[in-house]
């Protein structure tokens, strides 16, 4: 199978890259910057490529004019800290950029090499989700994987004819540098969850908001 992962360079990213390279499959990293540990990898990098850049986005489609994708994975992210009397507008705003509207123009670009039986997988937060926020606070993040969340469900409402389905998954709390290393899982852990979750990604069960453990969460 052919892989497509943005935000391929680091974290969850890097290790789903690794993690689909083990089993076989063909894997095309999308990153702004490569990091030496993906340079070590056997994949395709493409760099230079930031989510939010239109232009980006049309030189990734001219590059993949021609090749079919089985899943594509919309994992670039950001985490910015805003609480009430500490608001950053311009955090805010960038949240959005890349966590909402840049998986959204990344599956657009990436559309025509998507075919039935094809997968997209948007790896959002349950931060996002309203049900279970009982903390507060993160605006910027809750509120960008909020409208990820919603705009999730229109594209596996709009590619379930086409054959495509759609995912939204919650990695778990990771150890990453986004969170200064802080988590109850390894990104290695996190990266074999999400990749059972999209194994198990069907037209029966497209739009779904679930835990990378399984668990189905509430929006």
């Amino acid at each position: 199978m052919h892989i497509l992962i943005t935000g391929a360079n680091r974290g969850i990213g890097l290790a789903l890259t690794r993690r689909y390279l083990d089993r076989g499959d063909q894997v095309t990293a999308v990153c702004r910057s490569a990091s030496p540990e993906l340079r070590e990898l056997n994949c395709n990098v493409i760099e230079g490529i930031d989510v939010t850049d239109s232009d980006a986005l049309q030189k990734l489609s001219a590059e993949l004019k021609n090749a079919s994708i089985d899943v594509l994975i919309n994992n670039a992210g950001l985490l910015n800290r805003e609480s009430l009397g500490d608001l950053n507008v311009e955090s805010i705003r960038k949240q959005f950029d890349v966590n909402a509207i840049g998986p959204l123009l990344v599956t657009d670009a990436l559309r025509p090499n998507l075919g039935k039986g094809s997968k997209v997988a948007l790896i959002t937060s349950r931060m996002g989700s309203m049900a279970d926020n009982g903390s507060g606070a993160y605006y910027g993040y809750r509120m960008s994987k909020a409208a990820l969340n919603a705009a999730g469900v229109s594209l596996a409402n709009d590619l379930k004819d086409s054959g495509i389905a759609v995912g939204l998954l919650h990695p778990g709390f990771v150890q990453t540098e986004m969170v200064n290393n802080a988590g109850d899982i390894s990104a290695d852990e996190a990266a074999k969850r999400l990749v059972d979750r999209i194994d198990e990604l069907t037209l029966k069960n497209t739009g779904s908001f679930r835990h990378s453990n399984g668990e189905t969460l509430p929006f």
